[in-house]
């Protein structure tokens, strides 16, 4: 991209704003037709991976490397980035053969990984390079060589890397994507993964947050109403389950069961359990997400839950009070 520089004042600016972004985006979709074998083999070689992914390149390059190493960590593979210069300088021994090094050189031709490549091979751990020309040093010695070859810079000067550094970081999300995929990623794995953000906590399963064991309320069908009404009290989640002998989910009694039967029956404490309880409550199994707990909580006006597996077995009891850490509302 070849710009006027002497373009002065707003409109000139939102201009060459455009022109950037224009051939950034361009930079991207040209990738798309040199999407070949060569991808696959590199899915392939990263999926059988038995050790690490290390990830390495210099300067600009080597942000872009960090950003590819921190994504493919994130979705379950293990990464990390490493300098080509430290790896030369006593680092290398993180290195082991049963690595994959995911190479970022542009040119090809850096001489910091160029010499990183005899300790590679010698390793024999596999290598991938990503580079503006594949017929490079670089892009020969490697197992896989994936082309981000661009046809020119966002940069007027045509001498930044702007769209370069813009290609690889999408064929590096490109490529741990399709591993993702490839590897039966799902939600529930990413949350945890990601156990301290808002995103990780909105996909918390149910079995993470529900009360169980002590914390759960519970009495047989045979249980007294006094009895009932302790426990109710004690556990403080306003309800409690109604279980049998092999605590199957028989119903439940909540606080407004209670308020119901005492304005109709003066004698309730003479009544067990199973006089009281509403049979066939809502119930959510253990893997169901948070935020769809919450939505079940929503369309049936309802405080808690009983979460209980295939076999209609109690596992817990999830309340709305439960959900209020997941920051979903």
């Amino acid at each position: 991209m070849v710009a006027n520089l002497s373009n002065k004042g707003a409109d000139g600016e939102q201009e060459l704003a455009r022109k950037v972004l224009e051939t950034e985006a361009a930079a991207i979709l040209g990738l798309i037709e040199g999407l070949d074998g060569q991808f696959r083999e590199a899915v392939d070689c990263l999926f059988t991976c038995r050790g690490r992914v290390i990830v390495t390149g210099v300067g600009k390059s080597g942000i872009i490397c960090k950003k590819i190493a921190a994504t493919l960590a994130s979705t379950g593979t293990p990464a990390f980035f490493l300098h080509p210069a430290e790896a030369i300088h006593g680092d290398l021994g993180v290195v082991q053969d049963d690595d994959v090094v995911l190479a970022l050189s542009y040119s090809g031709e850096t001489e910091e990984i160029i010499r990183l490549l005899e300790a590679i091979r010698r390793l024999d751990a596999k290598l991938i390079a990503i580079t503006g020309n594949p017929e490079s040093p670089i892009g020969q010695a490697a197992d896989v060589t994936l082309s981000c070859h661009v046809s020119e810079e966002a940069c007027p000067l045509n001498l930044v890397p702007t769209a370069s550094t813009t290609a690889a970081l999408a064929l590096g999300d490109a490529l741990a994507m399709a591993l993702l995929v490839r590897k039966g990623f799902h939600e529930k794995d990413f949350a945890n993964l990601h156990p301290g953000g808002k995103l990780g906590k909105r996909l918390m399963s149910v079995d993470q947050l529900m009360h169980t064991e002590k914390q759960l309320p519970c009495v047989t069908y045979n249980t007294p109403m006094r009895d009932v009404i302790y426990e109710m009290s004690s556990k403080g989640l306003g309800m409690t389950c109604v279980a049998d002998n092999d605590h199957h989910l028989l119903g439940l009694i909540t606080d407004g069961d209670l308020r119901r039967h005492m304005g109709d029956n003066q004698t309730i404490l003479e009544n067990i359990a199973a006089d009281i309880m509403t049979k066939k409550p809502i119930t959510i199994p253990p893997t169901m997400l948070a935020v769809q707990a919450l939505k079940v909580l929503e369309d049936h006006k309802i405080t808690s839950v009983v979460v209980v597996n295939h076999e209609n077995t109690i596992k817990g009891v999830l309340h709305l009070h439960d959900l209020w850490r997941t920051e979903l509302f």
